[in-house]
């Protein structure tokens, strides 16, 4: 719907809820702005509107006011008792629910439309404050960069394009999805739909898609087939099984105690190398199966461990390291961190320099 319409048909319904009687189409057209001047142009809107009103749900009031000496010429109006909404009544176990849920999306890309909703019930007189009822706080983590884009193709029913890589693969292809449905499974997000290019129902995980969704028709082109269940489409179709894979990593000695449980054939070794890098260090071997899921595990030890193999496991621990120290603290990213002389004895905001010129060249892979 074109926003001179969506303006057009609100002052409609605005005129029709502020009168008492029933006004004429020439009323109304001489109130409402947006109507052409041709008659037979405004009749024929006119009639588009009233029909797109009843569509919506609008209680349209047709009568005229031959009683209260109007005459009898057809009129038109919205009572304000038919078109309100009733009263809000929830028990607090329902509202607690309510403020649950919507706490889920706080730092999500829902959250806006989260917010919106809690403050509306508020308005309504409904309490829906739970941070003394409930002890647990629930988050849904949605930073793929693909999920807004495609949460509203499927809101709006219309057709993607975009680059995707598959498992094993070095290159992206470009694949044409209907999409049904975004499902959250195990942690990680995925898009349920109708793939153009393999002619059949696919599901993609979000976080292997590379770039910007695109939208590939007009909207309300897709329509979900009847009885399909995209979220058990997601739980059944699950992502293949990979293979166990060697990490050879350094840990800090006296550190990063929880890859240690785990680690195999650990072995003293130099230390990684980089100014600061001082003190005694262990080498061993980590089995892993997901760099997606490693990887920011490897990440909270920071400067306590630094991966020496696979090359995309090691990069893919300084991306993690590079983002947090963007969001965490920008002016120590920005800084042209190079000293030398920093140790680990140093203070707290040396290491942080330091940690910074590590990520910067590479040298530091996860605490």
């Amino acid at each position: 719907m074109s926003r001179r319409k969506t303006e057009r048909l609100l002052n409609l319904v605005v005129c029709l809820l502020a009168t008492r009687r029933y006004l004429t189409a020439e009323q109304i057209r001489r109130a409402v702005p947006g109507y052409p001047d041709s008659d037979e142009a405004f009749k024929r809107m006119f009639e588009r509107d009233k029909e797109e009103l009843r569509e919506l749900g609008v209680p349209l009031e047709v009568g005229s006011d031959q009683q209260g000496g109007g005459g009898e010429e057809i009129g038109y109006r919205i009572p304000p008792q038919a078109y309100e909404l009733p009263d809000i009544h929830l028990t607090p176990d329902e509202a607690a629910v309510l403020g649950l849920a919507a706490r889920v999306w706080q730092r999500a890309s829902m959250a806006e439309a989260a917010s919106g909703a809690l403050l509306k019930l508020r308005a309504a007189g409904v309490e829906t404050d739970v941070t003394t009822a409930v002890g647990i706080e629930p988050r849904v983590n949605t930073g793929d960069p693909a999920f807004p884009a495609l949460w509203e193709a499927v809101r709006d029913g219309r057709p993607v394009a975009f680059d995707y890589q598959g498992i094993g693969r070095t290159s992206v292809a470009r694949r044409h999805l209907e999409p049904w449905g975004v499902v959250s499974r195990r942690g990680r997000w995925y898009v349920v739909g109708f793939d153009r290019d393999r002619e059949e129902q696919r599901v993609f995980r979000l976080s292997r898609i590379v770039g910007d969704v695109a939208g590939d028709g007009p909207s309300g082109s897709v329509t979900v087939p009847g009885g399909v269940d995209v979220r058990r489409i997601a739980f059944d179709w699950g992502d293949p099984v990979s293979e166990p894979r060697p990490a050879t990593v350094r840990l800090r000695a006296g550190a990063a105690q929880g890859p240690r449980r785990w680690a195999r054939d650990v072995r003293p070794a130099p230390a990684p190398g980089g100014a600061g890098d001082d003190g005694d260090w262990d080498e061993a071997t980590l089995t892993f199966r997901d760099v997606e899921r490693f990887a920011p595990y490897l990440a909270r030890f920071a400067a306590d461990v630094v991966v020496l193999d696979p090359p995309d496991l090691r990069e893919a621990v300084i991306q993690q390291l590079k983002s947090v120290l963007a969001v965490a603290s920008p002016d120590v990213a920005s800084q042209d961190v190079a000293s030398p002389d920093l140790k680990a004895g140093d203070s707290r905001d040396a290491r942080e320099l330091r940690d910074a010129r590590d990520v910067r060249e590479g040298t530091v892979n996860g605490r």
